[in-house]
């Protein structure tokens, strides 16, 4: 069933809530809240491309965020860049994060000091029961070259780890300041051990006043990917924000960005 949230306020509009989404792969249920572009229902035979965010929470509603007030405001964002020609329209899936839970999920090694280690069970919740659980409630373009997924901090490092473990089933990749010290930097390590480039689309950034290890690591990142074959420009972008924090907020600032480089409107052939 989708219930549609009910709001006083003005935008965003076209958002539809899924309660407590169970799994049997993962301990946890996960709220969906999804946002539907703005000729969803007047186009209804066209299908739109998807993306999948972490912590779905703070993206749409001040009142549901980490920081209550503070939120990406990605519905207003996408709306007004479909308006103004800039992007895909597009299917936005926030998935809400598991509590106490999230850094288990959200982390592809064991930590001995912080736990963690789940994002395989978490991936695979997302590829086999998340994803075609969208793809029947929603006209989507399922196939891979359709297909984002996205997040900061954690959800940054947990998008990545899963966008190069499925690339046949998401080639955009969302990667905001991403916590890529996790566990000794293994993130690095797992770039550096890629046998061969995926083609996947990769959108990188990092405030330039989070924490002292962010932007060098950051950097060392992005350089581990051009190293595999990632051209800055052409299917890599690296940006540094300047001033911006570690926060809802700073990342607000970059969704508009994010998306134009990741789902850039498609240009008509004459």
């Amino acid at each position: 069933m989708r219930e549609a949230i009910a709001k006083d306020q003005a935008p965003p509009p076209r958002l539809h809530k899924h309660q407590d989404f169970i799994s049997r792969l993962v301990e946890d249920h996960h709220d969906l809240v999804v946002y539907l572009p703005p000729m969803y229902e007047s186009e209804g035979e066209r299908r739109f491309p998807v993306l999948y965010m972490q912590d779905g929470q703070n993206l749409f509603d001040p009142e549901t965020s980490f920081i209550k007030g503070e939120y990406w405001r990605m519905g207003e964002t996408a709306d007004a860049l479909v308006a103004a020609g800039a992007i895909e329209p597009l299917i936005i899936v926030g998935i809400y994060n598991a509590g106490v839970k999230r850094v288990d999920e959200y982390t592809p090694v064991e930590d001995k000091r912080l736990g963690g280690g789940q994002a395989d069970a978490y991936g695979r919740m997302l590829v086999e029961e998340l994803k075609p659980f969208i793809d029947g409630q929603y006209r989507t373009l399922p196939g891979a070259e359709h297909c984002g997924m996205g997040g900061s901090s954690l959800g940054g490092l947990v998008t990545l780890y899963l966008g190069l473990r499925y690339p046949t089933i998401f080639s955009r990749l969302a990667v905001m300041s991403p916590s890529a010290w996790w566990r000794n930097r293994a993130i690095l390590k797992s770039v550096a051990a890629l046998s061969q480039k995926h083609e996947l689309r990769i959108w990188l950034d990092i405030g330039t006043k989070e924490s002292t290890r962010a932007v060098p690591d950051a950097r060392a990142l992005r350089d581990g990917l051009i190293n595999k074959g990632w051209q800055l420009g052409k299917d890599l972008a690296y940006f540094e924000a300047d001033g911006a924090e570690h926060n809802e907020s700073a990342w607000a600032q970059r969704a508009g960005p994010m998306l134009t480089f990741l789902f850039p409107a498609q240009k008509n052939e004459s």
